[in-house]
C-alpha cells in the first residue's frame, strides 16, 4: 500500500478524529449553504424583536410546522426587554419555502429556504428567530450561518498564504544550510519573540479607516499569514535537513537538477502529510487571530458579518447576563477549534510511521 492508504487506515481508527472530520465538513457546508438555511436577512432589523429569545420550531396537527408568536414589553424602571407569548396566534412555517432572494452558490437566483415564514394568513407579521435577536431585532442564526463564510474562510485563506511562505522559506533555509540557515532561523526567532496578540492589535491598528470592508478582510488575511508561516518554516526546514542527504536527491543533484527542482520537484513531496499536519493545527490560530480583532475593532466591522464583529454585542455583562444567547457564536468558535485540533491530533498520529 502507499503511504497514504496507510495514513488513511490509521486516520480512521482515530474515532474522534474521523468524528471531527465530519464536523468540520458540515461547517463549511453549511458556511456555504448559508443563504439557504437562514430564514430571515441577515442584516434586516426589527426593533420589535431587539433581544427576543430562542425560538423553536414545534408541530402540531392543527398547525403543521410553526413557532409561537411573542409580544415585547418593556421593564420601564431597569429598561429590560421581557417577551410574553400572544394567546392564540402563531407563525407557521414552510418546508422549502420562499423566503428573501439570493443567489445559490453566488451564481443561481432562488428564494427557497430550508423553513420559511408562511406568508398567508393573520400571522403574517410574525417572525422566526431560531437563536433569538440581537440588540437591533436581527436574526442571530442567520447571521452565524453568514458569518461563518468569513470567519471560516479567512482562516483558508491565511493558511494558503502561510503555506506558500513557509515552504519557501523554510525549503531554502533546510537545504542551503550554512549561514543562511542561521540567519533565517534568527529571523524567525526574533519574530516569535513577539507576543502575538499585541502584535495583531498593532498592525489592525495600522490598517487605514479609510479602507472597505474587502480590503480590511484581505489586510486581515495578509497580518494572521505574516505571524503564522514560521512554524511552517521550521517543520519544513527539520525535514529538510535530513531528506538533502538522501539517495535519491543526491542522484538527482549529480544528474543536474536545479536547486529548485530538488526542493519542490523531489524533496517537498516527500514531507506532504507533515505539512497537513501543521496546517491543520495552524488554521485555529488563524480563526481565533481574526475573532480577537474583529472583537476588539481592529478588524472587520458591521456590516461585514463575522462571528468575531458579532461578540461585540457581548462588551457589557449585563447584556450578556439578560440575552445569554447573544454568546452562540463562541460555542461555534469552540466547536471550530477542537475539531481542527482533533482532525490534527489523528493525522500527527497517522503520518507518524512508528505509531
Amino acid at each position: 500500500m502507499s503511504q497514504w492508504e496507510l495514513i488513511r487506515i490509521r486516520f480512521r481508527k482515530h474515532r474522534l478524529a474521523s468524528l471531527a472530520l465530519f464536523g468540520i465538513a458540515g461547517l463549511y457546508a453549511m458556511a456555504i449553504l448559508a443563504d439557504s438555511l437562514a430564514v430571515n436577512p441577515p442584516q434586516e432589523k426589527d426593533l420589535r424583536y431587539a433581544y427576543a429569545p430562542p425560538m423553536f420550531p414545534r408541530y402540531s396537527f392543527q398547525h403543521g410546522l410553526y413557532v409561537d408568536t411573542y409580544q415585547q414589553k418593556t421593564d420601564p424602571v431597569t429598561r429590560k426587554k421581557d417577551y410574553t407569548l400572544v394567546p392564540d396566534e402563531v407563525t407557521r412555517l414552510d418546508l422549502f419555502g420562499r423566503g428573501y432572494g439570493y443567489r445559490l452558490f453566488g451564481i443561481f437566483p432562488t428564494a427557497r429556504h430550508l423553513l420559511a415564514v408562511e406568508k398567508n394568513g393573520a400571522d403574517r407579521s410574525g417572525k422566526f428567530l431560531l437563536f433569538g435577536g440581537d440588540k437591533y431585532g436581527r436574526d442571530v442564526f442567520s447571521r452565524i450561518l453568514k458569518g461563518a463564510r468569513v470567519s471560516l474562510s479567512i482562516g483558508v485563506f491565511a493558511i494558503i498564504v502561510s503555506f506558500v511562505l513557509g515552504v519557501i522559506v523554510g525549503g531554502i533555509s533546510g537545504y542551503v544550510g550554512g549561514a543562511l540557515d542561521v540567519f533565517i532561523q534568527r529571523m524567525i526567532e526574533i519574530l516569535n519573540a513577539f507576543p502575538k496578540l499585541p502584535l495583531w492589535l498593532a498592525l489592525g491598528a495600522a490598517l487605514p479607516r479609510t479602507w472597505s470592508s474587502l480590503q480590511v478582510y484581505f489586510g486581515i488575511t495578509v497580518i494572521l499569514s505574516l505571524m503564522g508561516w514560521t512554524r511552517m518554516a521550521r517543520v519544513v526546514r527539520g525535514k529538510l535537513l535530513s531528506l538533502r542527504e538522501e539517495d535519491y536527491a543526491m542522484a538527482a543533484r549529480l544528474l543536474g537538477a536545479s536547486h529548485e527542482r530538488i526542493i519542490f520537484r523531489h524533496l517537498v513531496p516527500g514531507l506532504t502529510s507533515h505539512i497537513i499536519v501543521s496546517l491543520t493545527m495552524t488554521i485555529p490560530g488563524m480563526i481565533l487571530g481574526e475573532t480577537s480583532l474583529s472583537f476588539l475593532g481592529l478588524g472587520l466591522k458591521s456590516p461585514t458579518i463575522s462571528w468575531g464583529v458579532m461578540l461585540q454585542d457581548c462588551m457589557s455583562m449585563q447584556v450578556v447576563k439578560n440575552y445569554p444567547w447573544i454568546l452562540l457564536p463562541v460555542v461555534l468558535i469552540i466547536l471550530t477549534v477542537l475539531c481542527f485540533n482533533f482532525v490534527g491530533d489523528g493525522m500527527r498520529d497517522a503520518a507518524d510511521p512508528y505509531h
